[in-house]
This record gives structure tokens, C-alpha cells and sequence, in this order.
């Protein structure tokens, strides 16, 4: 006789919870944006970019510079190598060995460097991407707002019908609203 009653009320039970769950699906509003086509299009990437490209070439010039100093002490060793003494081409040995460390320690360096850089002076202007998409998002109350792509360039949505592209697709009034 419980299993009777019991049954009935946890079928009641569960429907109510799926009804509730339907209700808040229904409720649930998700927009998408293209951060990547408003970056592109922000007005400051253009001067970041140069300052990345002059930083970049700065950096090449120092381990070319680098480069071009261990070959030339390279060379003058082997020239030399046959009429020094074996504890002067020992120490000029472990003296090129240190200039070929520092040589790869200048490229790592460089490497970690322009990351840190191109960190500095992205930062703002994503700062005010994202400012324009929390104000839209807002404004169309919106649940939800997704990215197209991952950092890697991976496609996040695969699809969209042309009636969630027109009316949830964010990335227009976004860069209206950064005045782009």
C-alpha cells in the first residue's frame, strides 16, 4: 500500500522539478560575440601592433648582434686553436660555451618578454571590450554571452540559424557602443 501511494507522489515530485527546470530553461537568454572581429577593429591595435613589431625587431637585432659576436670568436678560436696552449683552449672553450648559454638564455628571454608585452598592452583594450559586452549584455538581458572561438582560433559554435545570428549575435552593438 505504500508503494502505491509512494510512487505516485515521487512521479508528482520529479514532474514538478522537471517543470521548474523547463521554466528556467526557457528564461535563459544566450548571445554570442566575435571578440576576435572587434579586437581587429579597435582603433588602439594598430599603435600596439607597431610597438610589438619595433620591440620584436629590437630584441632580434640584440641576438643577432649576439649571434654574430660567438661566430666571429668561434672562427678566431679554430683559427687559433693549433698554436695556443691546452689550458688556454680549455678556458676559450668554456668561455664560448657560456656565450652560447647566454645566446639561448637571450632568446628565451626575448620570447618571454614580447608575451609579457603584447599581456601589457592588450590588457586595457580587452578590459573595454569586455566592459561593452557586460553593458550589452545588460541591456538585452541576455543570460549568457559565448565566445565564438577559443584562444587557439578553435570554432566554439559550430551553428547558428540566421534568426539567432539576427537577433543574438552581440558583436555589432558591442563595437557601436565602443564607437567603432
Amino acid at each position: 500500500m505504500k508503494k502505491i501511494i509512494l510512487f505516485p507522489l515521487l512521479l508528482l515530485v520529479f514532474a514538478l522539478g522537471q517543470t521548474e527546470t523547463l521554466q528556467a530553461q526557457s528564461d535563459m537568454k544566450i548571445g554570442y560575440v566575435e571578440p576576435m572581429v572587434i579586437l581587429e577593429r579597435m582603433p588602439e591595435m594598430a599603435s600596439i601592433e607597431r610597438r610589438l613589431q619595433n620591440f620584436m625587431e629590437r630584441k632580434n637585432r640584440e641576438i643577432a648582434d649576439k649571434e654574430m659576436e660567438l661566430a666571429q670568436r668561434l672562427e678566431d678560436f679554430q683559427r687559433r686553436r693549433s698554436v695556443i696552449s691546452a689550458e688556454a683552449r680549455e678556458r676559450e672553450e668554456e668561455s664560448l660555451t657560456r656565450m652560447q648559454v647566454e645566446l639561448q638564455q637571450l632568446q628565451g628571454n626575448a620570447q618571454q618578454e614580447l608575451q609579457q608585452q603584447q599581456i601589457e598592452l592588450i590588457s586595457p583594450v580587452i578590459g573595454k571590450i569586455q566592459t561593452a559586452i557586460d553593458e550589452v549584455a545588460a541591456e538585452m538581458e541576455l543570460t549568457y554571452v559565448l565566445n565564438t572561438m577559443t584562444n587557439n582560433g578553435d570554432f566554439i559554435i559550430l551553428y547558428v540559424s540566421e534568426e539567432v545570428r539576427t537577433n543574438f549575435n552581440i558583436t555589432e552593438r558591442v563595437m557601436t557602443k565602443l564607437d567603432i
